[in-house]
């Protein structure tokens, strides 16, 4: 949507607006928002928010937060009266420059490369969850809040009316949710989101993650994107799907006939570098607890039937043809995520290069496959060694990165038990995630 400051000023004027949370996510993914009061809006708009951004590695600067207008959204599980609306926000140094660790902006800035050489794309997320009981006190418990299975309806599925006021609240904000069904798992459920530009699809997954709460929270439930919360249930992964065009054709296709050579190679950069970006798709213990097992992914391959590979290339009917990413996991930042995966496909198209797309295609055992990284340890190897990550992400943001994978590193080797271990999961990613 395009407002003026005005127009927006007028909006919480008229509508009865007294708090504005200006919102941003820091570079492990979570959402974080200041509120003000509506006599402080236009002072946001003209020069800012400040905040003591030492939690985000500036120990000796502040932060301004600057909204983004066009992100204007209301909350619609706040009461009517007194009103409370959100914005997305740029950060910048009291000087003006833009904050390196900024991923959203950073995300911006290459989607705007990528339309000066004549790509456009879209990018769409199916994300899962799990809904949990709460105790007596109001504490989430680890039971489900169901027994039922994949696409399962009423009775044996009992978070559909919790699925239903999720996505109509989603539908109210403007982020435009496709379709939500049972999963697998026990009380695990999925939303999908129709295909948007790179920083809108972001913007939404990262919102996405609170209405689920909130809404959950209203049902008498807690919801949790923990990668894999039961040992003996299916993970809850995150779907990046990708449609791309280049000059105004698509690149890709539904099968290797109608497959373009740009779309080989772009498909051939991501499996290239896959080993090098996993630790920001999945940046937790825990993430590698669910890859492998079950339908997640276990091989660096390709294909286009659905027999759960690392990029599946779906039949497309009445819809851009588009891939699928399928090893990621909620815990990640999507700003970094998205900019890595375009950012190894464009640098595949400009090698030139498809053969890895190839072999993997035509490979007929999984003995010739390699692995994605199988511990949090190899993936962060991976990553902090590599020249790709380093030449495409700020150095604020990889020393940030490094800092909460030590946090965790610590904190995991603390644990000399299986209950040590487990408390430890539960207050690190249980609750939090």
């Amino acid at each position: 949507m395009s407002f003026s400051p005005k127009e927006i000023l007028k909006f919480v004027d008229e509508n009865d607006v007294k708090f504005i949370r200006l919102t941003f996510c820091d570079v492990a993914g979570n959402l974080k928002n200041i509120a003000v009061m509506p006599n402080e809006l236009e002072h946001a708009f003209n020069y800012g928010i400040p905040f003591d951004a030492s939690e985000f590695g500036e120990s000796n600067s502040d932060l301004l937060l600057f909204p983004d207008i066009s992100t204007l959204s209301v909350l619609p599980w706040r009461p009517k009266s007194g009103r409370v609306v959100r914005f997305f926000c740029s950060l910048k140094y009291p000087d003006g420059r833009d904050f390196a660790g900024d991923m959203r902006n950073n995300l911006i800035n290459y989607i705007n490369e990528l339309r000066l050489d004549g790509y456009s794309c879209e990018m769409g997320t199916r994300c899962e969850f799990y809904l949990f009981e709460l105790d007596e006190k109001g504490n989430p418990t680890k039971i489900p809040h169901d027994n039922g299975g994949y696409l399962d309806v009423a009775p044996l599925d009992k978070c559909e009316n919790a699925r239903r006021e999720i996505c109509l609240s989603l539908e109210e904000m403007g982020l435009n949710p496709k379709s939500s069904c049972h999963k697998h798992g026990s009380a695990q459920n999925e939303i999908e989101f129709q295909e948007n530009e790179p920083v809108t699809a972001a913007d939404d997954m990262v919102h996405y993650k609170t209405v689920v709460k909130s809404v959950a929270a209203q049902c008498g439930l807690f919801a949790s994107f923990m990668p894999k919360p039961l040992p003996n249930e299916h993970g809850s992964a995150l779907n990046i799907s990708l449609s791309i065009k280049k000059n105004g054709e698509y690149i890709f296709g539904s099968s290797p006939e109608n497959m373009s050579h740009e779309g080989k190679c772009f498909i051939s950069g991501i499996l290239k570098r896959i080993k090098e970006i996993t630790i920001f798709l999945n940046p937790t213990y825990n993430s590698y607890e669910r890859l492998s097992a079950f339908y997640a992914p276990k091989y660096i391959n390709c294909s286009f039937r659905n027999d759960s590979p690392l990029i599946r290339i779906p039949k497309t009917v009445g819809t851009p043809p588009k891939i699928e990413l399928r090893s990621a996991d909620a815990t990640c930042n999507p700003y970094i995520v998205f900019k890595l995966i375009l950012v190894a496909g464009i640098e595949g198209i400009k090698s030139g290069d498809c053969s890895l797309m190839d072999k993997i295609i035509n490979c007929n055992s999984t003995e010739q496959l390699e692995k994605l990284p199988e511990t949090i340890t190899e993936a962060n190897d991976y990553a902090m060694n590599s020249d790709f990550v380093k030449n495409n992400l700020p150095k604020e943001v990889i020393e940030i990165f490094e800092d909460y994978y030590n946090k965790q590193f610590i904190a995991r080797n603390l644990c000399k038990t299986a209950e040590e271990t487990e408390e430890f999961e539960c207050k690190f990613y249980f609750n939090l995630i």
